[in-house]
């Protein structure tokens, strides 16, 4: 009965804020920005970040309210919305040095040492997932690089191939494990590889 009454609320909410009611706007802002807050921090990391994630949802929200459907749970479309957010910031972040290292120093401030060492244990578990995907040959030039610390040249010597193809294999490698990274794990752990210099 009281999930009803609250859905009933939802509802006359939503149709308020379809028609422009900024009070029921801020309303909805209340309700759920320190929830939205705590998902976004959990992914990204950075509080500062976190905080931008939430206010362009809600922005978002405000920019499309002519469209958004009142019969639809409300809390869902938002978790929605900062996921994919969340998501589309990871991704720029992957690729971005600067920004890449930001997260990283943040993630590796706020851990304690427990969480510190779940996810390192994580982190390991998702490694060897990735490189199981790799044609022995092409995963062992990685490794000869990423664990031992080899350059092209010394790895070329040692496998008796060219440079370029080193090069190439190597190249191969990494766009495999990002993919695999980005699309089938917690984005959040997969940054922390790419921040780690594995990547």
């Amino acid at each position: 009965m009281e999930n009803n009454k609250t859905k009933h609320i939802e509802k006359l909410l939503i149709e308020q804020i379809k028609e422009g009611n900024e009070k029921a706007f801020r309303k909805l802002f209340d309700t759920y920005r320190n929830d939205l807050y705590r998902f976004s921090l959990s992914m990204v990391i950075s509080k500062d970040y976190a905080e931008e994630i939430v206010q362009d949802v809600f922005f978002k929200v405000w920019v499309k309210r002519e469209t958004l459907n009142s019969d639809l749970s409300i809390k869902s479309y938002l978790f929605t919305i900062t996921r994919n957010k969340n998501i589309s910031f990871l991704k720029k972040a992957a690729n971005n040095r600067k920004l890449r290292e930001e997260i990283f120093y943040e993630s590796q401030k706020t851990a304690n040492s427990t969480e510190k060492y779940i996810r390192e244990a994580e982190l390991e578990i998702i490694k060897q997932s990735a490189l199981n995907l790799l044609p022995p040959r092409r995963r062992l030039i990685f490794e000869m690089s990423r664990n031992d610390g080899k350059n092209y040249a010394e790895i070329a010597k040692e496998l008796g191939i060219s440079q370029n193809t080193v090069r190439n294999q190597m190249s191969m490698a990494l766009e495999t494990l990002r993919n695999f990274l980005l699309n089938n794990h917690d984005v959040a752990l997969a940054l922390l590889l790419f921040s780690s210099n594995w990547m």
